[in-house]
């Protein structure tokens, strides 16, 4: 049965639009999610789209949907310690998953009033509109805390074992991607991946994001433990450093999965 979540909304061909005074910001952040590098290079310094990870432009279920997500802020965000906004959300998405400068002093840094980062937020609020705080598919990309496993015990060659098996078709044995039609699967590590700062580089994080929205091609087949073990491997793994680290985790614990943090200095 076809639902909503099927039928992604397209700003570019969107009729409703017309004539609106946000069409042109709303277009232009779906352009962004979709084709980041190309249209945000100056925030983007790696190959990874928004839409790597938020499948479907942000629309698709149990694949980090931001549907309904601009009525959520503002919202306390653990690792910063503080309140954000969904301007200061898109950055962090900007110098940590894209890469983008972490030096709020480089020209390179995103500021909540740079032209990209209020496209994607008038973008998020426009797939938003109509949808309160409560959203029962938020969240969903979470392993259960009962059948998480140690970091310790998570042996990242059995997961290098499974990745090989059950991912390679599109991420290549080297996790760089691979090229299918118009389409290629984002990197995984490496320069061109996201940094060591990312959401993504904890373990348990990509693991819940693994475990709903992939294979690709069939989502879901895989097991709790495939999926941390799968985490675990990529995140062991060489990528780009995010050098503000040593300002994160500054008011609440650091996470147990937080492995990049732990092998650098703070």
């Amino acid at each position: 049965m076809v639902t909503a979540w099927d039928i992604p909304k397209n700003p570019l061909t969107d009729p409703s639009l017309d004539g609106s005074p946000n069409a042109e910001q709303i277009r232009y952040g779906f352009r962004i999610f979709t084709n980041t590098r190309q249209e945000a290079p100056r925030f983007s310094r790696n190959k990874l789209l928004c839409n790597n990870c938020h499948l479907n432009a942000g629309q698709k279920e149990k694949a980090m949907p931001l549907v309904g997500v601009a009525a959520v802020y503002p919202e306390y965000n653990k690792r910063a310690g503080r309140v954000f906004t969904l301007e200061d959300r898109i950055i962090g998405c900007f110098t940590r998953s894209q890469n983008a400068a972490d030096d709020s002093t480089s020209a390179g840094f995103p500021t909540a009033a740079s032209p990209e980062v209020q496209g994607l937020a008038r973008y998020i609020q426009w797939i938003s509109e109509g949808l309160g705080k409560t959203l029962p598919w938020r969240g969903h990309n979470v392993i259960a805390k009962e059948n998480l496993i140690p970091v310790e015990r998570l042996d990242a060659k059995r997961g290098e074992s499974i990745f090989k098996e059950k991912c390679s078709n599109c991420h290549a044995e080297n996790g760089q991607g691979v090229e299918i039609g118009d389409k290629k699967a984002g990197p995984l590590w490496g320069p061109d991946s996201w940094n060591d700062g990312a959401g993504a580089a904890r373990i348990y994080t990509l693991a819940g994001m693994i475990r709903y929205s992939m294979p690709y091609l069939s989502p879901g087949s895989l097991t709790d433990e495939e999926a941390q073990l799968i985490a675990a491997y990529i995140n062991s793994k060489e990528r780009p450093v995010y050098a503000a680290k040593n300002e994160d985790y500054r008011k609440e614990k650091l996470p147990p999965d937080a492995v990049y943090y732990k092998t650098s200095s703070r």
